[in-house]
C-alpha cells in the first residue's frame, strides 16, 4: 500500500430479519457497508486505491446503464460533480 492509500471506515447496520423492511435510506448504509467491506479488502491486500476505485465507479455504472439505460446513467453522472463540489462525499460529511 502506497502512502496515498486512505483507509475507510466500515458502516455496520443491524439488519431487521428481512432487508424487504429496511427503508431507502437504511438500505443505502447498508449497501455503502457492503461497497465499503470490498474497500478495505482490497487495501489489505495491496490494491491502490485510486485503481479500486475507478474500477467500482466501472461497475457501478455498468449495472446502472444495464438497470436504467444509458441516458437515466448519463445523468446521474453529470449531477455527481456538483455533489462532489458540495462535499456530499467528503469526510466531513460522512461524520
Amino acid at each position: 500500500m502506497g502512502p496515498d492509500n486512505k483507509m475507510f471506515h466500515i458502516m455496520f447496520v443491524s439488519l431487521p430479519h428481512s432487508l424487504d423492511e429496511l427503508s431507502a435510506a437504511d438500505a443505502r448504509r447498508v449497501a455503502l457497508g457492503y461497497v465499503s467491506e470490498a474497500f478495505a479488502e482490497a487495501l489489505l491486500d495491496g490494491i491502490d486505491v485510486d485503481l479500486f476505485a475507478e474500477a467500482a465507479l466501472c461497475a457501478a455504472f455498468r449495472e446502472l446503464v444495464a438497470v436504467h439505460g444509458e441516458e437515466k446513467a448519463a445523468a446521474l453522472a453529470e449531477r455527481l460533480s456538483e455533489r462532489v463540489r458540495q462535499g456530499e462525499f467528503s469526510a466531513a460529511a460522512r461524520q
